[in-house]
Formats: structure tokens, C-alpha cells, sequence
């Protein structure tokens, strides 16, 4: 009797939609991910070759270091790039083991929090990335060189000395859901809400901001520079849209998370495709996944075209309510532009 008498917190979850890890996995992951399909999207040099023979644009690969015997030429490979520079393992998740380089201080390599690394350091940072410290399953993995990737000034209040992120849920071909990650010192950088980013909840139908969560809160201010956070347009947004929906004829996916950069100078580049992504989409967004799966199931048939299936998902899956738009950050001038150029990551 007192157990029917206390409310479930399941239930109501249910009731609102949102998706657990269990029907995910279950019902989704496992349902329309074919296993074969996986290795184009674990390794991150394939997908970025994939993407590339597609003509979708990506972080540009500068080098790799296959083997512990391969880290005495490190030096080599990365001395000669003045942008700076990402290491980061091929098959890593969740941002773990990315190190980004800003600038060489002498025989020293700059981070982008401003401490400077050794040689060794940096060796020893690739070495235990071939150890598979920071992979899938802790299987010996690659190291690999991308290009440091510069991001549109326009977020530079809400960045966190990071690179903010937009991951969309695609289902099927169609996006169903997505949500900017801002940075925070507090996160140290990292685009990863359990790392203490903040997730953004993005309108599918005008590319604005609706919602904010931090450390699972609402909030309508970024923690670190009290920037308003809602009614943010994400610019470009129906090509970056677009971008996600082809991103499924890439890897053949059928439950996919796409995630974008905004780069200053490239426009969306896509970091990485990923198998199996989060539900925290759901917190971001104050909406819940299951419906919007529904209402790819029972559709009578789905667009063909990336772009159609795009325009699909901006008509089927708009906010109740339209965002209010926030005014715009002034444009950065050249000076200032040279200035701020450390704000790359």
C-alpha cells in the first residue's frame, strides 16, 4: 500500500517522454545500428576520410603516430605547424585525452589554458593515448594530428576559453533534436556537459537557443561571463542542419549523434560521428526523445534528400514557442581579431 501511495518518478518520466538508456539501446542502438557499421564512425581518421570523399569538410588531418616507436618523430611532425595544433586519440569518446596546442614558447608548446607543456610531456601524453588510455574499451589506439580549429567569434562570450559544439540526434536520416555545448572554465574547456559544460537546447525550425541546463540546472546565463544565453541564432543554421541529415548516407546509421564545429574561416566542419550518444540532449532541450522517434516511425514515408529530410525536421519538430532574440555580439575587428587569436582551440 505505502508503495503505490509514493509517487514514481519513472512513470511521470515516461509520460513527458523522455527516452532511457535501456529503450535506447534497446529499441534504437541495437535495432537500427548494424555492429559493421560501427568501425566508420569508432575511428575517427576513417570518418573524416569518408567525409572528406563525400565533400563534407572536417578538421584537416596533419599527421599520426601509430606506435610507441613512431613518438621519437613527434616533434618533427608537429614543429613545423605555427596555427597550432589537436592531439587526440582515434578512437576516443566523451573529449577525453584531447589536447589542444595553441603555440610554441621556445622549446615549450602552449595549451590553450595557457600553461606550457614540455617535450616529454607531449610524448608522454601520446604515448599513453597508444596504450589506449583514452579509447573505446582501453584497446591500444592511434594518436592523431588535426588542425586546431578556430571558432566564430560570435560565441567568443559564452566559450569558456573552449570550442562550443552543436550535437544533433539524427534518426533515420532526419534530425530530431540538438543542442549547443558551451565550454566553462569549470569544465576546463571541454565541450562536455559531464564535465560541467553547458548544454544549450536549439530550436530546430529558426536555429535559436530555447533552453539552458548546467550541472543538470536550468540557467539562462553562461556561469563564467553571465552572457544571456537564450535566443542565440546559430548561424548558417539550415545548411548546418543539412550537414547532419547527409551525415547518415555517410555511415549508414540509423540512431546518430553529429557533432559540428562552427570554425571562423570554414563555416560547420564536423568533429565526429558517434554510435551510441547521450540522452542529455533531453535535459538540454526540456524535451523528450521517444516522441520525436515516434513520429519517424509512423510517418508514411520519409524525404530521400538530405535537404528535404532537413526541411522535414524543421517543420515536424519546432518550438511550441518562438525564441526571443538576444542582440548580437558586435563584429570583431581586425585588430581585435588579431588580438583574440589565442581563442582558437
Amino acid at each position: 500500500m505505502i508503495r503505490r501511495l509514493l509517487p514514481n518518478p519513472f512513470a511521470r518520466l515516461r509520460r513527458a517522454g523522455v527516452l532511457g538508456m535501456n529503450a535506447r539501446n534497446a529499441s534504437y542502438i541495437m535495432a537500427t545500428n548494424p555492429r559493421s557499421r560501427f568501425p566508420l564512425v569508432d575511428d575517427k581518421r576513417r570518418t573524416k576520410h569518408l567525409a572528406e570523399a563525400a565533400g563534407i569538410a572536417v578538421p584537416r588531418l596533419l599527421g599520426g603516430i601509430d606506435s610507441h616507436h613512431e613518438l621519437r618523430a613527434l616533434h618533427e611532425v608537429v614543429g613545423p605547424i605555427e596555427a597550432g595544433f589537436a592531439l587526440k586519440p582515434a578512437h576516443g569518446s566523451s573529449g577525453n585525452g584531447i589536447l589542444v596546442i595553441r603555440d610554441r614558447v621556445g622549446p615549450y608548446y602552449r595549451m590553450t589554458n595557457g600553461r606550457l607543456a614540455s617535450r616529454d610531456e607531449l610524448e608522454h601524453h601520446a604515448a599513453n593515448i597508444l596504450s589506449g588510455m583514452h579509447s573505446l574499451g582501453g584497446l591500444p589506439d592511434a594518436a592523431m594530428i588535426e588542425e586546431r580549429v578556430c571558432f566564430d567569434d560570435r560565441f567568443d562570450d559564452v566559450s569558456g576559453g573552449g570550442v562550443p559544439d552543436i550535437r544533433t540526434v539524427v534518426y533515420r536520416g532526419v534530425p530530431i533534436m540538438a543542442m549547443m555545448r558551451l565550454p566553462t572554465h569549470a569544465s576546463d574547456g571541454k565541450a562536455n556537459l559531464h564535465h560541467g559544460a553547458v548544454g544549450l537546447g536549439i530550436d530546430l525550425a529558426s536555429g535559436r537557443s530555447i533552453s539552458a541546463v548546467h550541472h543538470d540546472r536550468p540557467v539562462d546565463e553562461h556561469p563564467d561571463s553571465l552572457a544571456p544565453l537564450l535566443g542565440r541564432a546559430i548561424p548558417g543554421w539550415e545548411r548546418l542542419l543539412e550537414l547532419s541529415a547527409r551525415c547518415y548516407d555517410l555511415c549508414g546509421l540509423g540512431y546518430l549523434g553529429v557533432d559540428v564545429v562552427l570554425d571562423r574561416d570554414r563555416g560547420p566542419l564536423v568533429l565526429e560521428l558517434n554510435a551510441r550518444p547521450g540522452l542529455s540532449v533531453q535535459l538540454a532541450t526540456g524535451a523528450g526523445l521517444a516522441p520525436r522517434l515516434q513520429a519517424i516511425d509512423a510517418a508514411d514515408a520519409l524525404p530521400e534528400a538530405a535537404a528535404d529530410r532537413a526541411e522535414f525536421a524543421r517543420e515536424r519538430f519546432a518550438a511550441a514557442d518562438a525564441p526571443v532574440p538576444v542582440d548580437e555580439p558586435a563584429p570583431i575587428s581586425v585588430m581585435g581579431r588579431a588580438a583574440n587569436a589565442d581563442r582558437c582551440a
